[in-house]
C-alpha cells in the first residue's frame, strides 16, 4: 500500500511502514515540505493512489482518498 504521512506525524512513521513492505512518503519529502497545502496533498494522494495518514480529523473533508486519522490509539477509516 502507498501512504503519504502528514506534517504533524513523525517522519520515522515512514520507516516503520517501509519495514512492513509499504511505500510511504512524508510531507518533508515534498517541495514545499511541511508547508504543503491540503489541496496539494489531495492531488498527490489521487494521482499517486496514496492514503493520507494524518493526526487531524479536519483532513477528512479535504482529501478524496481514504484517510487514516490517528488520535492517540484510535484509527478512523473513511
Amino acid at each position: 500500500m502507498k501512504f503519504l504521512v502528514d506534517a504533524h506525524l513523525p517522519p520515522r512513521l515512514c520507516a516503520v511502514l517501509a519495514r512492513h513492505g509499504h511505500d510511504a512518503n512524508h510531507t518533508l519529502d515534498l517541495p514545499a515540505r511541511n508547508a504543503t497545502k491540503d489541496t496539494i496533498l489531495n492531488q498527490i494522494s489521487v494521482e499517486e493512489q496514496r492514503v493520507v495518514i494524518s493526526k487531524f480529523w479536519s483532513r477528512r473533508e479535504t482529501c478524496q482518498r481514504r484517510i487514516y486519522v490517528l488520535f492517540s490509539s484510535v484509527i478512523c477509516l473513511r
